[in-house]
Formats: structure tokens, C-alpha cells, sequence
């Protein structure tokens, strides 16, 4: 590989990339560039297939690389997407993951670019993401890899793994505000008409989306009650009641129809709510709290920082769109 160029993001093509994959990140990272007012330099984009030819996304898109992988110069920013070609990839590319890597400041993956990241042994002893769907196959495929299939993103180290499509996009905004502050991040967020709030430890899913719909009509009518009314009782006794059945049979049936627990699906519920509020309102966080059926400001702490990791003052400087007026 040739001489490192500083804040170069080097993009690895290959024959059914998801387009997305590639097209998002680099978006940002050139909306970061002209921000820094230096589109030639500082995030500079290269893109390197394996033998320089060009590729067929999987949307059959063809890309035209500038490098193969050979001449392609040491990045400060590696970034492998991900797509229907890193099903079966070719050796020879998980082979100069594995050697010229390492050399790179950041690694960092889109989707099932994962998998060849631990095709490649790089996040072997790393905590990791990836698409939703193909979470289990990289835990089974890859034992040393400790796979989280509940975050957007996730950071360990240099090495950055993303979920699906979008969620690199979110990946590549929380790098250019590392990179250049927020300002930064905000001015290239509100250029692509995104968000800048959706944090690493995000979901996936929402809570809805994240378990299955039951099949019968009372426990579908108790996932819906759940989701509009967060401040209401909603302990299991008030929840059987209200399907018309006895605790211990409606906390069984809803987690077999759903696949999750009664309780855990309310703290979801809540917490997605409580999260909106945060983010799209003024409200302080006592009405939020009310409002959300924590109860008290305290008990909504605990919340955040057990499943998100920070508080919710703080959650709200990060993400907030909204005046703050409390």
C-alpha cells in the first residue's frame, strides 16, 4: 500500500455491495469535507476494488473504483460495507483485510461488512454488531466475537461495526462529530435532511417492531393499550384484567405470542416514549418521568443509564431538536 494520507477514508468495493452501504457513508464524510473547507484533503474518499476493475452493486449500479487494493493508499478511515457479496467473498480480499487492516487508524462496517471483518479475524475479542438478520450467523460463524444484536452501532476500540443501510450513516455522523465537533456533524446531517440523534446504543427496532404481534385479538389489543398509555398501570394483574385472563395464563400467553415478557416490553415502551420526549420537546424531565409511568425522575434515570448508558439530561444535550425551556 502506499503512503497514509491523514483523514483519507478508504471505501472496499466489491460485486453485490449494497449501494447504500457505500453511497450514505461517503456522503457524509464528503459533506464533512467541505465543511472543513478542504474537499481535496482532509476527508478525502478513495475507493479500492480488489483488482482495480469496476463493480456491480447488488441494485446493479456499476462503480467505478480508483485503486485496487494493491496501490490503494494506508487510510486513516477504513470502511468495508456490506451487501449480498459478503456471502461467499473472495479469499483473496479477506486475506488483505487480515494483513493491511491493522494499519489503518479506524476500522469501520456496514451492515454484513461485519462478517468479513470476522472472516478476517479483526474482531475477534471485540464486541460487534450487524444487520439484524444475519446477527446470529456471525455469532455461530465467529465464537470469539461477542455480537450485539440490539444496538445501531458499536464502537470497541478503533473498530466500528453498524447495523443495515442507515445505520451507517448514523455510524459515519457520530465519527465526523469526533472528528470535527458537532457543529460539524449537525451541518452535514441537516444538508442530507437526517437526524443527528439517533444514538450508537439505539435500537434496531422499536419496541413495536422488535417483538412479534400476537395472534390473538386481546393480547394485540394489550400490545396497542401498552404503547398509548406509558403512565398507565400496566403491571401484569392490570394488563391479565384487561385481556380477560389470569396472570399466570396472560403472562405466558403474551410471551409466547410475542417473544417477550409483559414487563420487558413495557420498560421498552416507556423508555421509547420517555426517548421522544427527550429528544422532540421541552418538557423537564419530572413531567416526562409523569408521563412516561416511571413515576419519578429517579426511576427514569435508572432506566437510561441501565439500558442506554447515560442519563437522561444528558441524552437530551446529545439528541434533543427541541429548545430546552425547563
Amino acid at each position: 500500500m502506499a503512503q497514509r494520507t491523514d483523514r483519507t477514508v478508504l471505501v472496499l468495493l466489491f460485486d453485490d455491495v449494497q449501494s447504500l452501504d457505500v453511497s450514505g457513508p461517503v456522503e457524509v464524510f464528503t459533506g464533512a469535507a467541505l465543511y472543513a473547507g478542504d474537499p481535496g484533503g482532509a476527508c478525502r474518499i478513495r475507493t479500492a476494488s480488489l483488482d482495480g476493475r469496476p463493480v456491480r452493486t447488488s441494485s446493479r449500479l456499476t462503480l467505478v473504483p480508483d485503486h485496487s487494493l494493491a496501490d490503494a493508499p494506508v487510510p486513516h478511515t477504513l470502511l468495508v460495507p456490506g451487501g449480498k457479496g459478503t456471502r461467499h467473498p473472495d479469499p483473496r480480499m479477506t486475506d488483505w483485510l487480515r494483513e493491511n487492516a491493522p494499519r489503518a487508524e479506524r476500522i469501520v462496517s456496514v451492515c454484513t461488512g461485519a462478517i468479513l471483518l470476522a472472516a478476517a479475524g479483526l474482531l475477534d475479542g471485540r464486541r460487534a454488531t450487524t444487520h439484524w438478520a444475519y446477527c446470529e450467523r456471525l455469532a455461530r460463524d465467529h465464537p470469539a466475537v461477542e455480537v450485539d444484536p440490539e444496538p445501531i452501532f458499536v464502537r470497541d476500540g478503533n473498530v466500528a461495526t453498524s447495523a443495515g443501510v442507515t445505520a451507517g450513516i448514523d455510524l459515519a455522523l457520530a465519527l465526523v462529530e469526533e472528528d470535527l465537533g458537532r457543529d460539524a456533524a449537525l451541518t452535514v446531517a441537516r444538508h442530507l435532511v437526517v437526524f443527528l440523534r439517533r444514538p450508537g446504543n439505539q435500537a434496531q427496532f422499536s419496541a413495536q417492531l422488535s417483538v412479534q404481534t400476537a395472534r390473538r385479538e386481546p393480547l394485540r389489543e394489550v400490545q396497542q393499550w401498552i404503547t398509548e398509555h406509558p403512565d398507565d398501570d400496566l403491571s401484569v394483574e392490570s394488563l391479565s384484567a384487561r385481556a380477560r385472563l389470569s396472570p399466570r395464563h396472560f403472562a405466558r400467553a403474551f410471551q409466547a405470542e410475542t417473544g417477550s415478557t409483559p414487563g420487558k416490553y413495557v420498560e421498552r415502551v416507556r423508555l421509547e416514549h420517555a426517548r421522544r420526549l427527550l429528544e422532540d420537546t421541552s418538557d423537564g424531565v419530572e413531567e416526562i418521568s409523569r408521563a412516561c409511568g416511571y413515576g419519578t425522575p429517579e426511576a427514569m434515570r435508572r432506566a437510561f443509564v441501565r439500558t442506554l448508558g447515560s442519563a437522561p439530561a444528558e441524552y437530551r444535550r446529545r439528541f434533543s431538536t427541541a429548545p430546552i425551556t425547563h
